[in-house]
C-alpha cells in the first residue's frame, strides 16, 4: 500500500486529506478544528476505540445514538453543523464505501453539512474499488452483524462473510459509493490514522 497514492488520489477528487500516526493526535486535532460546533456521529467503531466523542464533547454538542436516545440523536446529528464517521472501507483509487442498514450515516455524509470527517485507519485501504466493496461485505458488515448478536447467517455462521441472507434482522441494506466530494457538503475531509482502527 502506498499512502502517498492513497493521499494525492483523494485530493484529486476533492477530498481534504490529513494523516497522523496515532488516533491520539487525530482526536486533538479534531477538537482544535471543531470547537464551539453541534457535532453528529455515524455509528462507527473506529470512533468509539479512539475516545472522539469524549473528548469532542468538553467542547461541543455532540450527538450519537450510540450513547444518547437513538432517534432524536439520529435526528440532531442529520442537522450539525459538522458530521463524522467512518467508512467500511477505502480504496487506493479514491472511493469511499459504506453498507448501513438504517440509513442515516450513508444519508448524512453525503448531504447538508458544513464538514463531513471520515476517519480511517490503514486497515480499511484497499486497493481497488471491487476489493473495497469485497471487505465492505464480508469483514466489515460481519463483524458488525456479530457486534449487535443478529440472528443473520454472518453473524452466526462459522466462516464470517456475507451469506446475501434474506433475514429481517439483515443490517446490509444500502450500499454507499462516494468517489468525488459531495457538492451537498461544503468541505469532506478524510483522516487517515496509522493504526488498525474497526472493523
Amino acid at each position: 500500500m502506498q499512502l502517498d497514492q492513497v493521499i494525492s488520489q483523494f485530493k484529486e477528487e476533492g477530498f481534504r486529506v490529513t494523516y497522523f500516526d496515532t488516533s491520539e493526535e487525530a482526536v486533538a486535532y479534531l477538537c482544535t478544528e471543531n470547537e464551539g460546533k453541534t457535532i453528529g456521529f455515524g455509528g462507527s467503531v473506529t470512533l468509539e476505540e479512539t475516545g472522539l466523542f469524549d473528548a469532542l464533547s468538553k467542547e461541543n454538542t455532540v450527538f450519537w445514538h450510540w450513547k444518547q436516545p437513538s432517534k432524536e440523536a439520529r435526528d440532531h446529528a442529520a442537522n450539525a453543523e459538522v458530521y463524522i464517521t467512518s467508512a467500511n472501507a477505502v480504496s487506493q483509487t479514491g472511493e469511499i464505501v459504506n453498507i448501513d442498514g438504517t440509513g442515516n450515516r450513508v444519508a448524512a455524509i453525503n448531504y447538508g453539512h458544513e464538514k463531513v470527517y471520515v476517519i480511517i485507519g490503514i486497515n480499511k485501504i484497499e486497493d481497488t474499488l471491487e476489493q473495497a466493496i469485497w471487505r465492505a461485505r464480508n469483514i466489515a458488515a460481519p463483524l458488525n452483524a456479530r457486534r449487535l448478536h443478529t440472528k443473520t447467517p454472518c453473524a452466526m455462521g462459522e466462516e464470517v462473510r456475507c451469506y446475501d441472507c434474506k433475514s429481517p434482522e439483515r443490517i446490509c441494506r444500502g450500499f454507499s459509493i462516494i468517489n468525488r466530494k459531495m457538492s451537498g457538503n461544503q468541505e469532506m475531509e478524510l483522516v487517515l490514522i496509522d493504526e488498525a482502527l474497526g472493523y
